[in-house]
């Protein structure tokens, strides 16, 4: 019944008149602007090590149906395995124990903080990520290293286990996180940039000293606030061979409570201020590309500490998608975006009780949306992205518009665009000029407003109570050979192929069913069917009801 009423309010709101604003004229460069090539999986999910257990199950056995449709909802639009990252505030403080037999415990002996809460673990847990990637389809980890008690080694023998048991699937080990903030945050009286330096290279000659090889293994140094990739350069930090440099970002926070900018909305729809944001390492990327070495944002959402009240909303399923294509623009080499435990309003997904992640009827959170987007944006063999610009909108905070140009791995074709429609409740006509191509096809992201946390829908589905996609996967394709016009309905986003939409993912991506076992093709489409007569019924007695008033 819930669904069947969201279904009715989506097409409660189709009949609602939408003013249109003046049509923006599209541009399409010869040539991208040159930066990093990415992969299709440019756009990976961060977890907080100590609520790993209440999304993933606590045993290799227990993979949750829920979290396996997820996941593989992005997996199967992806030519590149699906990038996780695993570790935050508490994984820097939490203790590995090869010998425990069970996932995790909240350690005892310190006070628990909600956004630092340190824990025992053991190799259960990185059997738990092999067998969700069995189940799944193959994964890259990102996995942290606790460096803030460098005199523990607790990172030795987790480095070793981590690198023999994922194998293949280890991309980098994260040895420490946001050290910049260990003063600020009360974790050391003293500590600067030289300390940290002395404690990295002893990280590298300790893990070497044990057979495996640090080199093009670790990340660092994951700062977030404090410190400058630039400074850690004169500083001799990248005498080391890291694997990536990682940094992360978060625009607001709720810290120290509730206050007008964390709870402003305004800021996350002005295309204006996602430059800004991503660029305050801007002074360390050079030196970065000069050595070849890619630049991670592993970890950013919208409000730290928990999210705020607008953290939930479509304004930031837009602007995760908006951050996300703005640093592949800007050099960044992959992005994460941040989940965390149940009821923190930033949340992906949450379970419906917190410790039993076997439970069905999941919520799926706003933000959810921006990565399910993303995994359909990029092409297969490495793009380049451009901004376009459109309306100034790089510099006016007064303009609804943002969009992007998603070249080939040369840079000098455009096959897809990305339109975004920041006007609440008023559509916007994108005019691509002759020879865009013959056919052109698209998919809308939409919401009836910017504030909505529910009546979300990618190409016409919508994510049902256990991760799978309800309804029936829409794509538009209009003739381009003269030009064309794509109409997105504000709020909205959308992915426009230049080739007639031929390379958009098809098919149904729900892989562990709705119920804990294998999907049924008579089930789905039942359930479709069914759905579909009620918003036909519901359309009937509308049309009338509007009839009886002219």
């Amino acid at each position: 019944m819930r669904r069947s009423f969201l279904a009715l309010a989506a097409f409660l709101g189709g009949l609602q008149p939408s003013l249109a604003l003046p049509p923006l004229s599209i541009t399409l460069p010869a040539n991208a602007y040159p930066v990093t090539v990415i992969d299709d999986n440019f756009m990976g999910v961060s977890w907080e090590l100590s609520s790993f257990n209440t999304l993933w199950g606590d045993n290799a056995d227990s993979s949750p149906p829920a979290m396996q449709n997820y996941l593989h909802n992005f997996a199967a639009r992806l030519s590149k395995p699906l990038r996780i990252r695993v570790g935050g505030n508490g994984m820097d403080s939490s203790t590995y124990d090869p010998s425990l037999g069970t996932f995790l415990t909240v350690d005892p002996s310190t006070d628990v903080n909600n956004d630092d809460i340190s824990v025992h673990f053991g190799p259960i847990v990185l059997d738990v990520m092999n067998a969700m990637s069995d189940k799944v389809g193959e994964m890259q980890f990102l996995f942290g290293l606790p460096l803030r008690s460098p005199e523990a080694d607790n990172y030795v023998p987790l480095t070793n286990d981590t690198a023999h048991k994922l194998g293949s699937r280890l991309d980098a080990l994260l040895l420490g996180n946001e050290p910049d903030l260990y003063v600020s945050h009360g974790d050391k009286a003293v500590y600067g940039i030289p300390d940290y330096i002395t404690d990295v290279d002893s990280a590298f000659d300790k893990i070497r000293a044990i057979g495996v090889n640090p080199d093009n293994l670790l990340a660092g140094p994951t700062i977030c606030c404090s410190w400058n990739l630039s400074t850690l350069f004169d500083a001799g930090f990248n005498k080391l061979d890291w694997k990536y440099y990682t940094v992360q970002r978060y625009p607001q926070n709720v810290c120290s409570g509730v206050n007008d900018a964390n709870t402003d909305i305004s800021y996350f729809v002005q295309h204006s201020n996602v430059g800004p944001f991503l660029s305050w390492q801007s002074d360390g990327f050079p030196t970065a590309i000069q050595e070849g070495k890619p630049v991670v944002l592993s970890e950013y959402n919208s409000v730290a500490c928990g999210g705020s009240n607008i953290s939930d909303t479509f304004a930031m399923s837009m602007w995760g998608v908006d951050v996300a294509l703005k640093a592949a623009s800007m050099n960044y080499s992959s992005v994460f975006l941040h989940t965390r435990e149940r009821n923190v309003t930033y949340n992906l997904f949450d379970p419906p009780v917190s410790q039993n992640s076997s439970e069905p009827d999941w919520h799926t959170g706003s933000t959810y949306y921006a990565v399910l987007f993303m995994s359909e944006v990029l092409l297969a063999d490495g793009s380049m992205v451009t901004d376009l610009n459109i309306d100034n909108s790089m510099f006016s905070p007064n303009a609804t518009s943002a969009a992007y140009a998603i070249f080939d791995k040369t840079g000098t074709s455009v096959k897809r665009l990305v339109f975004m429609n920041f006007a609440d409740g008023q559509s916007q006509d994108y005019v691509l000029p002759s020879g865009s191509g013959d056919q052109v096809g698209y998919r809308l992201l939409t919401a009836p407003s910017l504030v909505e946390r529910q009546n979300i829908s990618w190409a016409g589905q919508t994510i049902g109570l256990n991760g799978e996609l309800d309804g029936q996967q829409t794509t538009t394709n209009v003739s381009c050979k003269d030009g064309c016009t794509i109409t997105i309905p504000g709020p909205g986003l959308a992915l426009v192929s230049l080739d007639g939409g031929g390379s958009f993912y098809t098919g149904n991506s729900t892989s562990a069913g709705v119920d804990g076992h294998s999907v049924s093709t008579s089930k789905s489409n039942a359930l479709r069917v069914g759905l579909g007569k009620e918003i036909v019924a519901a359309a009937v007695v509308l049309a009338s009801a509007f009839v009886g008033l002219f």
